[in-house]
């Protein structure tokens, strides 16, 4: 049986859930949903079947220091920083790298930071399946989530044919982009599409020849990166050269829909990516009015709104009707619900009028 490593994708800003989301310490950092950050619950699902030895963190170098502090079960050395963002398809090369010089033919899943999984046996499962898929045939291997909407927000996995002696293990017929509302009612009712959630498996000989075949020259400069750091090069120093130069693009682009040997698992387990302030409502108790609060408020007349501020601050809302109010120590935001996705306009906003020490 090879061994198993779980990469955990962490650098992202989290830019949807600002103004309590900042770039050191981002959404997977914070308590978003109960009372741990996204990261360390993530992490908790993991160890009884992963050991912290195994598990690796691909992070950037603003976040790093909280990451260590957040979770101090995972080596230091597993906690690695990237130099630059340069998108999932390069973050998937290193894993393979850092993972492929431990064991050449290790098995190893790709992980986002930031979901909300409550039904941690159903997960554990799951993962299991996976990892025995990938394990028995040269396949990459993606969990798809069941829809429980005609959600837009989502990139879609069309399966196709059962995929003989695996558990519920399906051919991938076609990867498909966020949908318009139409064409995701369509999704929902013939019961043949998941929801793309970005968690992948496959062992390390697998996902090398993926590289090398669609994205050759990625390939090429993580050779180059392997080869410094097998010469014995600071994994620092070699990420500062090699890094930036690589091609930045995401790997569902690069390798998952190029690829001839893709399967899908449907997951048994609750999922949610959280996606944006309003999402948080679907965790918390709501008032009569439908009114979420977190911290310290007064609500009044007020009907379908979200109040996020500290135990020191008192935010009051009166005669208002699905807002999402959310104060920090040096921002205030207000915005209607249905403007949620639009607040990384805003941030670009702040950043053209000089405004980044908000950020």
């Amino acid at each position: 049986m090879p061994n198993r490593y779980v990469v955990i994708m962490a650098g992202g800003r989290g830019e949807r859930f600002w103004p309590q989301s900042r770039l050191a310490m981002p959404k997977h950092l914070l308590p978003i949903v109960g009372d741990r950050a996204l990261l360390v619950q993530t992490i908790e699902r993991l160890l009884p079947m992963i050991p912290a030895e195994r598990v690796l963190i691909i992070t950037n170098r603003q976040q790093a220091p909280a990451i260590r502090v957040l979770c101090p079960a995972i080596p230091p050395e597993n906690i690695v920083a990237e130099p630059v963002g340069r998108d999932t398809t390069a973050a998937v090369g290193l894993a393979l790298v850092l993972v492929r010089r431990r064991d050449p033919q290790a098995t190893f899943a790709m992980l986002p930071a930031d979901h909300v999984i409550h039904d941690t046996v159903a997960f554990r499962a799951d993962l299991e399946r996976a990892f025995g898929a990938a394990e028995r045939e040269p396949l990459l291997v993606t969990l798809g989530i069941r829809p429980t909407e005609p959600a837009t927000g989502f990139g879609y996995i069309q399966r196709g044919a059962a995929r003989a002696g695996g558990e519920s293990v399906f051919d991938v017929s076609r990867f498909v982009e966020k949908p318009t509302q139409t064409v995701a009612e369509g999704y929902l009712a013939t019961g043949d599409y998941l929801w793309n959630a970005g968690m992948f498996f496959w062992r390390v000989p697998v996902v090398a020849e993926a590289f090398a075949r669609h994205v050759p020259d990625v390939w090429a400069d993580l050779g180059r990166l392997e080869a410094a750091l097998a010469a014995g090069e600071s994994l620092d120093a070699v990420l500062d050269t090699i890094y930036p130069a690589l091609r930045k693009i995401s790997v569902d682009y690069a390798l998952i829909e190029k690829a001839t040997n893709v399967a899908v698992i449907p997951a048994r387990f609750d999922w949610d990516d959280v996606g944006a302030w309003p999402a948080v409502m679907r965790h918390f108790p709501a008032d009569a009015a439908g009114n979420v609060v977190r911290g310290l408020a007064a609500v009044e007349q007020a009907e379908g709104n979200l109040v996020v501020s500290g135990a020191d601050h008192l935010v009051a809302v009166l005669g208002v009707k699905d807002l999402i109010v959310v104060h920090t120590a040096d921002v205030t935001l207000v915005c209607p619900k249905d403007k949620a996705q639009e607040i990384k306009a805003l941030l670009k906003r702040c950043e053209a009028a000089e405004l980044q020490r908000f950020l």
